[in-house]
């Protein structure tokens, strides 16, 4: 693990875990949260996958294949690839930078976009790679820029009583206000020195206190925008036709997403915590899983989960023997 002016990064404890290349903490996890709430902070994500677009064509051949509106005058933005039904296949942090477009994604998720996007060409004079070897990802808290850099904002939807419209996400817990930067390998260091460095703990906590979810965690094969409270973050809802698009309108206009996203609050007297995936009940029904799980230096135990739209919103689960108090994300 990196070591940066003297402090020492703590791996993650589970090799397994999809975080598990980059820090998790540097000794005081809570200590580490805090300072994320309170001002500008700087993480190790160098293990998020980096694919680039050039070609004159890149902008309306993105417009085309994105859920989201692509033009030559936007800074980033945040958009999803969709399958022809709808369902969430990656999930893209763009960034325009000059004769260049920038996507960050998930972790092992970037070759499969790659591939993806490189079997959509045809004659269309674009260019697509896989960079990440040489290209990786240093996020910060707050809308913050550094010049040096591509940098890519969250979308203001996952701003709390922000003034963004959102027919899903009726009321956001907390601000999810990041800031990830495009750096060369060889300067990761650079982009970190200077300030109060947090880890995946840290990140990831702030994610989930605002209720924001993360591709292959609140998302599985079936997941479409709207149960997850991403239509207004990442779906352009007046544009032209793109993969999938039947399903956003369709579901938008005339009906319910099947499901919705909720926080849990667990019980934490009983020091013991639920594994991922765990499911969730009431009344001996299983009506969700629990897809991301953290100890917050606020809330104690906090979680998603992703449950059916039936179940009310004022229920109590059962995770794993553990109780567990809902807050909707997505109504």
């Amino acid at each position: 693990m990196r070591h940066n002016r003297g402090v020492t990064a703590t791996p993650h404890m589970d090799d397994t875990s999809i975080d598990s290349g980059v820090p998790w903490h540097y000794g005081e996890p809570l200590k580490e949260q805090r300072a994320m709430s309170r001002g500008e902070v700087r993480i190790d994500l160098s293990h998020k996958g980096v694919v680039t677009v050039t070609g004159e064509d890149r902008h309306t051949w993105l417009h085309s294949l994105l859920t989201q509106e692509i033009t030559s005058e936007f800074s980033s933005t945040h958009s999803l690839i969709l399958s022809p039904h709808g369902h969430i296949e990656h999930d893209l942090h763009i960034i325009n930078d000059g004769p260049t477009v920038w996507i960050i994604v998930e972790p092992g998720t970037a070759a499969a976009l790659t591939s993806y996007l490189t079997s959509m060409r045809f004659m269309l004079r674009v260019e697509v790679q896989n960079v990440t070897n040489e290209f990786a990802v240093v996020g910060a808290s707050g809308h913050v820029q550094d010049d040096r850099f591509p940098t890519w904002h969250s979308p203001l939807a996952f701003v709390k009583d922000s003034q963004v419209v959102d027919r899903y996400v009726a009321h956001r817990p907390e601000s999810w206000m990041v800031t990830e930067f495009v750096v060369p390998r060889t300067e990761i260091d650079t982009a970190l020195e200077g300030h109060a460095l947090v880890g995946t703990w840290a990140w990831e906590a702030a994610r989930v206190r605002a209720g924001v979810p993360r591709l292959n965690f609140e998302s599985d094969h079936k997941s479409i925008p709207h149960e997850l409270g991403l239509i207004a973050a990442a779906v352009h809802l007046n544009k032209g036709c793109y993969r999938g698009q039947e399903t956003i309108a369709r579901v938008y206009n005339l009906g319910k997403p099947p499901r919705r996203l909720v926080m849990l609050d667990l019980d934490g007297s009983t020091n013991e915590m639920p594994e991922l995936g765990s499911d969730v009940v009431l009344d001996g029904t299983v009506v969700g899983r629990l897809t991301s799980l953290v100890q917050d230096f606020e809330h104690g135990p906090l979680g998603l989960a992703v449950v059916k739209r039936s179940t009310p919103t004022d229920a109590v689960f059962d995770v794993a023997g553990i109780s567990a108090a809902q807050t909707v994300i997505v109504e």
